[in-house]
């Protein structure tokens, strides 16, 4: 039987106290468009083709319930538990549990996350929005974790992610999924909690337009613009109206399985580069401004 192989990260459900402001943040300032909104309350919301990417349900608490992962189609959804079953994972099929996506498995990570592994998502007809951000797409999840080891060997074996660089011995380790130098960032913690969402966006002149919207609309940038080290993306960061952090990147490193390398840029000091342990966050040598391990 073929393995259970995750290749996109397909959304974020976020809980909220404050779902009215987190809706307008998402639409106004970022240029998501509202799908669809559930008996619950809950809204859904697309960056350009999904039927949602990232949800926002009403709650007498602010934090992430849940992260969806796309699947490569290879195996129904029986056949995923089945599979989930025989390492030892438990694991239900849900069908027709919630708008866009007609059946999931959900289960919990060894962090203890909540996951959606689908294979097929309805399609928005409202394509992207032409105001606010516009990101190209939703791009990986960065989460701390209260059980690093284990929780890494199940994203790997379970679910068919290969690690790619680390920083730090034991501080934050990268895997992918796709061609993508990272789909996760998993950082070394006391306890489970979400460190920040990203979205990519299409070159440098989307990165300074980005930074001038959020300032407009009272989300100013509170770190960056800097190239990191692990990934090179250039980034900045910024607080959603809940207070989490939002990443904004473009120039990720493109991982080459077969080679075991990245794609060669110029500003890479070591060609071929594979991957390694870096020392540092910023290949600029930028100071941050916060402590994002702290969040």
């Amino acid at each position: 039987m073929a393995k259970v192989k995750a290749f996109r990260l397909g959304f974020a459900d976020f809980a909220s106290q404050n779902s009215e402001q987190m809706i307008e943040y998402y639409t106004e300032t970022m240029g998501l468009k509202l799908v669809e909104q559930g008996k619950d309350g809950s809204a859904y919301l697309s960056n350009g083709l999904d039927h949602h990417n990232i949800i926002i349900t009403p709650s007498d608490i602010n934090g992430i319930r849940c992260y969806g992962y796309q699947l490569d189609g290879k195996l129904t959804m029986e056949e995923v538990q089945k599979e989930l079953a025989a390492q030892g994972i438990s694991a239900i099929v849900k069908k027709d549990a919630k708008p866009g996506i007609s059946e999931f498995v959900e289960l919990k990570d060894p962090s203890g996350n909540l996951l959606h592994l689908y294979n097929q998502m309805d399609q928005a007809a409202s394509g992207f929005g032409i105001s606010g951000v516009v990101p190209l797409k939703l791009g990986h999840i960065a989460f701390c974790s209260n059980n690093l080891k284990e929780t890494i060997r199940f994203y790997e074996e379970a679910l068919g992610f290969s690690s790619t660089d680390q920083i730090g011995e034991d501080f934050a380790n990268f895997l992918t999924c796709n061609s993508d130098h990272h789909v996760l960032n998993i950082v070394a913690s006391t306890e489970t909690k979400l460190h920040h969402i990203a979205f990519q966006l299409k070159d440098a002149s989307h990165q300074y337009l980005s930074s001038d919207v959020l300032a407009k609309h009272g989300h100013p940038v509170i770190w960056g613009p800097s190239r990191h080290t692990a990934g090179h993306n250039i980034a900045t960061y910024h607080y959603d109206p809940d207070h989490q952090v939002i990443e904004l990147y473009t120039d990720m490193d493109v991982y080459i399985p077969e080679l075991g390398i990245f794609e060669p840029r110029p500003w890479h000091k070591e060609l071929p580069l594979k991957p390694k342990v870096w020392d540092g966050l910023s290949s600029w040598g930028t100071d941050f401004v916060m402590d994002l391990g702290k969040i």
